[in-house]
């Protein structure tokens, strides 16, 4: 009997404390949300019930980075979580062991986002379920961006003259191991981007000749992580 009344008390206690978060103002919920580092565990909190996911997404309007790396993330939940976060600046959907499952798809959805016109940096990192088709539509709209990382993809020269003509912002890019981008590529870049202060052509099947080229046309450019550049006497760090 003793114990059938402590059970019965801690389960009152519980739906008290239940009650009383339930009551907070909204607001404060999402301010109490949006302190959490994890995305994974704001995915968790957004599934409690429908008015924690209404403050998920509030909380979301005020984050200024947001981090799919190493997430088991699609298309769908990537999209709708950078359309919720209208404040963004820092977007990294890059891939990491467990990986984010971003495709073209993902990249198209994210592109109609409020945000991404306001985006200052973006990392594409090691995504290989994206092509030109997605790359494109994405840089496309982000006429802010300083910093893209998008090494270890198959894009093109396609992608870079799309970032060459809507990124003319851009301070630095990598292209670690795009053995898909020639000279044609990188020169419309460097000829576009007039601010452009380092790139990571590392991996690359571009000659390193190549790159006296670049910089004739920047002669400030700091080109960085190919072995063979070095013995070209091309400046590097």
């Amino acid at each position: 009997m003793e114990m059938e009344e402590e059970k019965q008390h801690d389960s009152d206690g519980g739906g008290a404390a239940e009650a009383d978060i339930e009551r907070l103002p909204a607001d404060l919920l999402a301010h109490v949300l949006s302190l959490l580092p994890s995305f994974r565990d704001l995915s968790m909190a957004g599934g409690v019930s429908w008015r924690w996911r209404r403050a998920v997404e509030r909380s979301l309007a005020s984050r200024r980075r947001l981090s799919f790396a190493g997430q088991r993330t699609g298309d769908d939940t990537a999209a709708r979580l950078v359309h919720a976060a209208i404040n963004l600046r820092d977007l990294d959907i890059s891939r990491s062991c467990w990986g984010c499952h971003i495709t073209d798809d993902g990249l198209i959805k994210i592109a109609s986002a409020d945000c991404v016109g306001n985006l200052t940096s973006i990392s594409l990192w090691g995504l290989a379920g994206i092509t030109d088709k997605g790359v494109v539509q994405l840089v496309s709209r982000a006429y802010s961006l300083q910093h893209l990382n998008i090494g270890g993809t198959f894009i093109t020269d396609e992608s870079l003259y799309a970032v060459a003509n809507n990124c003319t912002n851009l301070k630095s890019i990598i292209l670690w191991s795009c053995r898909h981008v020639t000279e044609a590529g990188l020169v419309a870049l460097v000829n576009k981007c007039r601010r452009l202060e380092c790139i990571n052509v590392g991996g690359m099947r571009v000659p390193p000749e190549s790159f006296v080229g670049l910089l004739s046309l920047s002669p400030a450019l700091q080109i960085r992580s190919i072995p063979q550049i070095l013995n070209a006497r091309v400046q590097v760090s």
